[in-house]
């Protein structure tokens, strides 16, 4: 019996095995549906969220992907969530390390404790080409709440073996085999479009389909408006062409052309880039004809399918020049005016238009410029014509910036050339403008002589002779430290200088203040703080620690009052005035703030302190399980966390690591002028070989510690690792009879008695490897386990317990001796 309805092409179609796969999404964490371009894997997702949303309490959070743009996709993540009144994202950057990835995942079962079931689906992921964002993924996915599902679309396979195993029973995979049509499932979508096509052209289109959806419904298409399938071997381009596009007239063609450049576009968008007023009709007739062109759920926005944007994109290629640059330039416009800074660029990158490029750089401050990639931006300046780039001096300024943080510095120099030359020649420019500008240019050249405090301070007071407003180029926000917990330890450049370099900062930070708008405000107190807790004044320490926390209170200075705790948690070791304030509602306060950079500081603050107090277990995991490579830190801090490591190390008895890392580490703080940290590792790595009674090499270096620290008063360093290098010290001092020795022996014996572990120490004929030993056997623990403690061998334990024994005249079988042992060490608490 012939069909007598009217074909409807539009007509969604799941199969039966479709459906089944589909069913069981909500069993799972997170569903994978993977298949080449055209199986209806949007359509399949979109036809199960529908459902869910009508049987249950569901909320769906869609985020469409356009690019590898990271920043781009996370400000669309965000808006997807923002779009259905979740707000907890809205301040937070994308996660780029455990850290971060840590606070979002903290974030997200906080938010999400409610009866709502919640979808989370990512479309066209492969877009991303990106393994961090896998990482992120399949991170969330481990620890998101039963109530949330998370359903990726993409053309690719993006998991990795080990993320499938890591996943387990969380992870549901819908193939490209679900989402064929076989040759049964194809007979009943046929029917179902109100086609009536015979057993030889069904088994002639599966044949030549191969089930795959996109070619059967274009193929279908073809068969209602002529009777026929289609003939020969087009691809899949060709056959949309022919048959979603050819039919059209030559203006619907153009219209189309020009809004498949967007990712996305409203009605206004596309009124504004067309320049039609016809825009609204013409996109309700697209929108009921075309399964390709669909309005998204906000009943506002449009979006092509990828398959449409490549097509509309060689059509555009058709169009003259002069039409292609007028509809580049309206793109660029609407993009420039909602200050959406990368895509106007691309747009105006896509018709060569470098005055507007420029003017884009201006406009954004360097800001979003970060993202666009050092390559890029610099072909961009390449091909820019001199002329062109003179015109745009603020532009100048800002690529100069972002060449310095890029670390492209002959090119820095370069534009900086080109920027005076322009200055000096222009004869419009007011003195005022001319002044801003050659003052930011010594701003920026003062980032290249990073922590030569008198070489910084005579640019900033040069900059600030000519400038009369804020400088452009920076923002006065954000890290100042650059993620160092110390400025002492970033600005200690030279033994012997620390006085000068004091009273030079202090002359600095006031002209650079003015210039940023108060950018690290405090940081010249903080240095003082510590230079009088290095050189173990702690009374003057503490109270000018409180001085410095009542004037950075309320300035939005959290670098600084970071800098503080970390100061504050090592004065309270040996300070009665002083008390460890990073505490957890601390760390609750910082996750607020959304700032990976602040929690990282945080961590080191834990690290370091309980690491002094011999209480490894009580530091951050990061530290704890040594995953420092995992976060990304910036360069100028890289060496102060790792001498932070040594720290726990050492706390751990870990004395092969402290050793084998400090050439490298130690070169590394030589090669940027750290003496405070260099001091630091030459110390812990003393304190190491002094555990492993490699005597020499620690006498070595307990030399050359105390030569370096001896001008500038430095002790604190050596009292912090007195427990370890005791020996050492006193040795150097019998020798030398050296006044400053003396000192570091007199406080590092107060340091000591201040420790919590102090009793046991009190048994004062052992060495610290032996107390060690004392302080594990009175905890119980078993020879085995010391040895794994300390990583030493068995037989090496049993002789440091012969002679523990010897010394304190224990006798007895072992048994004995070792409760003897512990008895005295309860009597001594």
């Amino acid at each position: 019996m012939k069909n007598s309805r009217k074909p409807e092409l539009n007509t969604i179609y799941m199969s039966e095995r479709v459906r089944e796969s589909l069913r069981v999404i909500p069993d799972y964490v997170l569903t994978t549906v993977i298949a080449p371009m055209g199986y209806g894997k949007t359509t399949s997702v979109n036809w199960f969220l529908a459902d869910r949303i009508k049987k249950q309490d569901a909320v769906v959070i869609r985020v469409n992907i356009y690019s590898d743009n990271l920043m781009l996709f996370w400000k669309s993540f965000k808006n997807a969530f923002i779009h259905e009144g979740l707000t907890f994202l809205e301040d937070y950057a994308m996660p780029s390390d455990l850290i971060g990835t840590g606070l979002l995942m903290d974030e997200f079962c906080r938010s999400f404790k409610d009866d709502k079931v919640y979808y989370i689906f990512l479309d066209d992921f492969h877009l991303l080409k990106n393994e961090q964002m896998t990482d992120l993924l399949v991170n969330l996915c481990n620890f998101l709440p039963e109530n949330v599902h998370v359903i990726v679309a993409s053309r690719d396979k993006f998991l990795r073996n080990a993320d499938v195993v890591r996943l387990g029973s969380k992870l549901h995979i819908i193939g490209k085999d679900r989402l064929s049509l076989n040759l049964t499932e194809l007979s009943v979508y046929a029917e179902n479009c109100g086609l009536e096509l015979n057993e030889v052209d069904i088994e002639k289109l599966y044949h030549k389909s191969e089930g795959w959806f996109s070619a059967i419904y274009f193929s279908l298409r073809s068969y209602s408006e002529d009777g026929r399938l289609p003939e020969g071997n087009k691809d899949i381009y060709e056959l949309f062409m022919s048959v979603m596009i050819d039919p059209l007239s030559d203006e619907k063609k153009e219209f189309l052309a020009v809004l498949g450049l967007a990712d996305e576009f409203s009605a206004e968008m596309a009124e504004f880039i067309t320049g039609r007023k016809d825009t609204k009709e013409l996109l309700v007739t697209l929108t009921e004809r075309n399964a390709f062109v669909t309005l998204l759920s906000d009943g506002k926005t449009y979006r092509f399918h990828h398959m449409m944007k490549e097509c509309s994109a060689r059509m555009f290629e058709s169009l003259s020049e002069e039409k292609k640059n007028n509809y580049l330039n309206r793109y660029g416009e609407w993009y420039e005016n909602r200050k959406e800074y990368l895509h106007a660029l691309e747009s105006y990158e896509k018709n060569e238009n470098y005055d507007r490029i420029l003017g884009v750089i201006e406009n954004d401050a360097g800001v979003l410029l970060a993202f666009a990639g050092a390559e890029r931006i610099l072909e961009l300046v390449t091909k820019c014509r001199e002329e062109i780039l003179k015109k745009h001096p603020t532009a100048l300024l800002v690529l100069m910036r972002r060449m310095f943080t890029w670390r492209k510095i002959p090119e820095m120099m370069r534009i900086k050339a080109l920027l005076e030359t322009t200055i000096k020649e222009d004869k419009e420019m007011t003195k005022d403008q001319k002044g801003n500008l050659l003052g930011e240019i010594d701003l920026v050249m003062s980032f290249l002589m990073y922590n030569d405090i008198k070489a910084m301070s005579a640019l900033h007071r040069s900059a600030a002779s000519q400038m009369t407003s804020p400088a452009v180029s920076m923002r006065n926000e954000g890290s100042w430290t650059f993620g160092s917990p110390s400025v002492l330890m970033m600005f200690y450049r030279e033994y012997g200088e620390l006085d000068e370099e004091l009273s030079a900062m202090e002359d600095c930070m006031p002209y650079y203040y003015k210039l940023t708008g108060g950018h690290g405000f405090g940081a010249e107190m903080v240095m003082d703080v510590e230079a009088a807790f290095y050189r173990c004044r702690y009374d003057d320490a503490a109270i000018l620690l409180e001085q410095c926390r009542t004037a950075i209170a309320g300035k939005g200075s959290v670098n600084m009052e970071l800098c503080c705790d970390f100061l504050e948690s090592r004065l309270s070791v040996c300070c009665k005035n002083a008390e460890f304030r990073a505490t957890e509602e601390k760390l609750s306060k910082l996750k607020k703030l959304h700032d990976t950079m602040w929690i990282n500081i945080y961590d080191c603050t834990r690290a370091y302190y309980y690491s002094v107090l011999s209480e490894p277990e009580s530091v951050s995991d990061v530290f704890k399980e040594h995953n420092l490579s995992t976060i990304n830190y910036l360069m100028p801090c890289k060496p102060m966390m790792e001498m932070i490591e040594n720290q726990v190390y050492l706390a751990e008895g870990n004395y092969i690591k402290v050793i084998g890392g400090m050439p490298e580490l130690f070169g590394m703080c030589q090669g940027m002028h750290y003496a405070l940290v260099s001091l630091h590792v030459m110390i812990q790595a003393a304190a190491a070989y002094e555990m492993l009674e490699k005597y020499k090499e620690a006498d070595d270096l307990v030399k050359k510690a105390i030569d370096a620290a001896r001008a500038d008063g430095i002790i604190l360093p050596f009292a912090e690792n007195y427990k370890y290098i005791v020996n050492a010290v006193k040795r150097y001092a019998k020798e030398n009879n050296d006044d400053f020795a003396a000192k570091i022996i007199e406080k590092g014996e107060e340091y000591r008695k201040m420790l919590p572990d102090y009793s046991v120490p009190g048994l004062s004929d052992l060495n610290d490897k032996e107390i060690d030993i004392v302080r594990l056997i009175s905890e119980h623990y078993s020879n085995k386990d010391i040895a794994d403690k300390l990583f030493l061998s068995e037989g090496t334990v049993k002789q440091y317990m012969n002679r523990i024994y010897a010394k304190l005249s224990l006798e007895g079988d072992s048994h004995d001796k070792r409760k003897h042992l512990i008895n005295l060490v309860q009597q001594k608490k």
